[in-house]
């Protein structure tokens, strides 16, 4: 099993930044990748950014140059920062866990972000 906690959401005016965390603690597989999704209001979830433990992160073509994914894996902590922040960016931001091979994906329970205009 994994744990995944996030931290790092709250409150900010449109323009400014945020850096989350996430910690993941249990079994984890030397070799993974975490990521970030995030769902707003009356929308599906979406992917965010990916990173594997090799370092190799990924990011959705609209958030290129605006968000940054990173990693410590000493710590087993991934990292999402957030620059230049929208309106259209509120939402429930989470946090998964996918050791490779593949078994299962952990989520973990998300953490609020809101943008205000």
């Amino acid at each position: 099993q994994v744990q995944l906690v996030e931290s790092g959401g709250g409150l900010v005016q449109a323009g400014g930044s945020l850096r989350l965390s996430c910690v993941a603690s249990g079994s984890i597989a030397e070799i993974n990748t975490m990521g970030w999704y995030r769902q707003a209001p009356g929308k599906q979830r979406e992917l965010v950014a990916t990173i594997t433990s090799g370092g190799s992160a990924n990011y959705a073509d609209s958030l290129k140059g605006r968000f940054t994914n990173s990693r410590d894996n000493a710590k087993n902590t991934v990292y999402l920062q957030m620059n230049t922040l929208k309106p259209e960016d509120t939402a429930i931001y989470s946090c998964n866990f996918r050791p490779i091979p593949y078994l299962r994906t952990y989520w973990g329970q998300g953490t609020q972000v809101t943008v205000s205009s």
